[in-house]
């Protein structure tokens, strides 16, 4: 027996066509219209409604990157008077220890310190920003300010 005698047990059965007139015509077991009935239908997940109905939060402040550890912490002067004694170093890492400051994600913040208060002691200000009144009384209670 060759490959060129071989045949099927059984016949092969037509497919059948339907939307094309006679017995499987018109709407081809679709039901009737709408988008049920086109082909390619595809309805629109509730997810993306969702999604759409959410207000958008556009333009470059809004919802860029958080940039932490870049704002300065305002620091007023009469507190670090009250926290630090006559002669001591004012730093980043002091006004930490202090409790004058906190750590925003894991990263030191940037320090400002501003005039509210009064200066009546000698103090070292070591890396700190600060406001052009703030740099006024400290340097008249003739204390010294290091900036790298």
């Amino acid at each position: 027996m060759q490959l060129h005698q071989f045949k099927p047990v059984h016949a092969g059965k037509d497919k059948k066509r339907i939307g094309r007139g006679g017995k499987r015509g018109t709407t081809s077991g679709r039901g009737t219209k709408g988008q049920k009935s086109r082909a390619g239908h595809r309805i629109r997940p509730a997810e993306k409604d969702m999604i759409k109905s959410l207000p958008k939060l556009r333009g470059r402040g809004k919802n860029s990157f958080k940039m932490i550890g870049k704002k300065d912490f305002p620091v007023n002067v009469g507190q670090v008077n009250a926290a630090f004694k006559d002669g001591e170093t004012v730093s980043v890492q002091a006004l930490l220890e202090r409790g004058l400051i906190a750590k925003s994600g894991g990263v030191f913040p940037r320090v400002k310190l501003l005039a509210e208060g009064q200066v009546t002691k000698k103090l070292f200000i070591e890396n700190c920003r600060m406001s052009v009144a703030a740099k006024e009384k400290i340097k008249k209670a003739g204390g010294t300010i290091k900036i790298k």
